[in-house]
């Protein structure tokens, strides 16, 4: 039989790894992922200096070290893409394992640097937030489960991967960190559907993500007062939300100039949460569509290579990374426009931070190494294989 590879010639096996790599690697959605972070770069270089200036640093401190963070984590985006989807599983395995220890590990050994939730270790130099690295892995392992589980014989997948979901989503927002969990269970959500789950399981479940949800506003300060917030018709214009909604507005379409911003003097998380505000300050509602619209083509041109794969270990991991990345930069920016409570989480590649850039790199580089065109056989051929 002819094997086919959509978009490339068959793969040869004795191909050296570079030429192979850069053959079968989808340039287009590795190209969005420079500019974003390059985009990243120019917005820390308006966002940054005041609070350097605040702590004492140079003036582009926070630029030195995000150009750092963001050097291991394209080094790790590049490393990871170039990895078989078996030996990235099986790395996922052991980094989820290992994350997942440090989680568990947070009440007794991690800090909260005053925000009200322990999320991080500290390192005196730098502070890791292990369940950045937690999702990549997570996504992967329920993957697996819930690949095997389609095979003839094979284990309960489906259910273990919900327990392991439910038990992950519990741990994170002990801490509390409600972010994280619901992009778990978003992403979970998303592989359990393309895994074919039944449309009234899902129902069940997003009901009883509201009765959680009422739970958590009825039993925990630091989720109430941020949906308080968010309820409230009267924004306070010396909240974060106060301060970006009026960046944003004064921004208009072109921007008030390079430099000209005045957010970033007022927020403090100007070039962490709140950095579309700064974007849309500075630059307009133009840099902001330029931003939406690389978002939207990695994950537009992710899902129509993985409709043709053929691997359901594949086809569920990749979705489950793709729509990851897809909501946390929805809700970053949705975060910043007032559509959705705060949740004090990153824009990919974008933000400021340690733990969040080297781990979407990683979890990018899955991805990739996840859509790299392969052999997978006309669909003709595979049928007329099983009919035999």
């Amino acid at each position: 039989m002819t094997a086919m590879v959509h978009g490339s010639a068959p793969a040869r096996d004795v191909e050296p790894v570079l030429p192979k790599w850069w053959r079968t690697i989808d340039k287009l959605t590795m190209s969005c992922i420079l500019i974003l972070f390059g985009v990243g770069l120019l917005l820390g270089f308006a966002a940054s200096p005041p609070l350097a200036e605040k702590n004492g640093f140079g003036p582009f401190h926070y630029v030195e070290r995000q150009a750092f963070f963001g050097g291991v984590a394209l080094t790790a985006m590049f490393i990871t893409s170039m990895m078989s989807p078996t030996l990235v599983r099986r790395l996922a395995v052991i980094g989820f394992a290992v994350a997942l220890l440090a989680v568990l590990a947070l009440p007794v050994l991690g800090t909260d640097f005053g925000k009200g939730a322990v999320r991080w270790y500290s390192l005196g130099f730098a502070s890791i937030q292990p369940s950045e690295f937690l999702k990549p892995g997570f996504v992967v392992v329920a993957a697996w489960l819930l690949a095997a589980a389609q095979e003839i014989n094979g284990p309960p997948g489906r259910l273990w991967s919900f327990f392991l979901t439910v038990f992950i989503v519990f741990i994170l927002a002990l801490q509390p960190d409600f972010g994280q969990a619901s992009l778990i269970l978003f992403a979970w959500g998303v592989m359990y559907f393309v895994a074919g789950a039944p449309i009234l399981l899902l129902v069940g479940m997003a009901g009883m993500v509201i009765l959680a949800g009422t739970f958590a506003y009825n039993n925990s300060e630091h989720f109430a007062r941020r949906i308080d917030g968010f309820l409230n018709p009267d924004i306070d214009p010396t909240t974060q939300m106060g301060y970006a909604t009026k960046a944003i507005r004064e921004g208009g379409f072109l921007g008030v100039g390079v430099g000209e911003g005045e957010v970033k003097w007022s927020l403090p998380d100007a070039h962490t949460d709140f950095i579309i505000a700064v974007a849309a300050e500075e630059y307009g509602l133009v840099l902001v569509l330029i931003i939406l619209a690389l978002f939207t083509l990695i994950v537009l041109r992710s899902f129509y290579r993985l409709v043709k794969e053929r691997d359901p270990f594949i086809r569920l991991a990749g979705t489950g990374l793709a729509a990851m990345f897809c909501v946390q930069a929805l809700i970053n920016m949705g975060v910043a426009v007032r559509l959705l409570p705060a949740k004090g989480m990153t824009l990919p590649f974008v933000s400021y931070g340690g733990s969040s850039l080297i781990a979407g790199g990683i979890a990018v580089g899955m991805l990739l190494a996840f859509t790299r065109t392969r052999p997978q056989g006309q669909i003709g051929d595979i049928l007329r294989g099983h009919m035999r």
